[in-house]
């Protein structure tokens, strides 16, 4: 079991790390083969904001500060609304239309289209609103933040570290929250200690892969990622 947990961190992690998101739909299901979701989910998030820190630190000077720190603000307010969405709407609903957009969305710029730009950060506060409702209802802040990053044209460098600013603070209010919950329990604590080595690895062989895809592989690799990500809800919302 701990050569799992050990491998699909370390798999998580390399995702992330050369990305700048998709994380936690690598590790929480796998994860979830082999220990409790309780289990899980605040070792991803704790694994999380470990990877954030040590980016951020790396390449702060690729992270655009403003942007991150506009989404951050933003998202508060959404995560309310995201805990009574989870509450008041069938999540499979939810699910299927944000999979649905999201897939559009990134097979449309796949297929050679050339989506609006955003060239400037008035409208950040919608993506990260998104993103708070999201979070709150399901534990996913990341799609809209993605698909804002991509409307931005951040270079691959930027896009990584900015996407980090906003994941550190975010990531280790989630943590908190585990941790008042009495969800952060010793054998969390156990399997992140022992992922440590793995985790460092996979942030230093990320870097080196997001390094090497120039602009247009990367935004090319970010759809085919939301495009997964997008399939993946659809089938979630049918299959439960």
């Amino acid at each position: 079991m701990i050569v799992w947990v050990l491998g699909v961190v370390f798999l998580a992690t390399l995702v992330r790390s050369a990305l700048g998101f998709g994380e936690a739909l690598v590790a929480v299901p796998l994860l979830a083969l082999v220990v409790p979701v309780e289990v899980a989910t605040p070792l991803a998030v704790l694994v999380s904001v470990t990877v954030a820190a040590v980016v951020v630190l790396q390449d702060r000077r690729h992270v655009r500060v403003r942007s991150a720190g506009r989404l951050v603000l933003a998202t508060l307010p959404g995560i309310p609304l995201g805990l009574w969405l989870l509450t008041a709407v069938p999540e499979p609903a939810v699910k299927a239309a944000l999979g649905a957009v999201i897939a559009a969305f990134s097979a449309y710029c796949l297929a050679g289209r050339t989506p609006a730009e955003l060239r400037d950060d008035r409208l950040t506060w919608a993506f990260g609103f998104g993103a708070g409702v999201l979070g709150g209802a399901y534990g996913m802040n990341g799609p809209p933040l993605v698909v804002y990053g991509t409307l931005r044209r951040w270079p691959p460098e930027e896009f990584r570290a900015t996407l980090q600013g906003y994941f550190l603070p975010a990531s280790m209010l989630g943590l908190a929250g585990y941790w008042l919950a009495g969800l952060w329990v010793p054998v969390v604590t156990r399997y992140y200690v022992l992922s440590l080595p793995l985790t460092a690895a996979a942030v230093l062989l990320g870097r080196w892969v997001n390094r090497r895809l120039d602009g247009r592989q990367f935004v090319r690799v970010v759809h085919a990622g939301l495009v997964v990500i997008g399939a993946t809800l659809l089938v979630q919302s049918v299959w439960r």
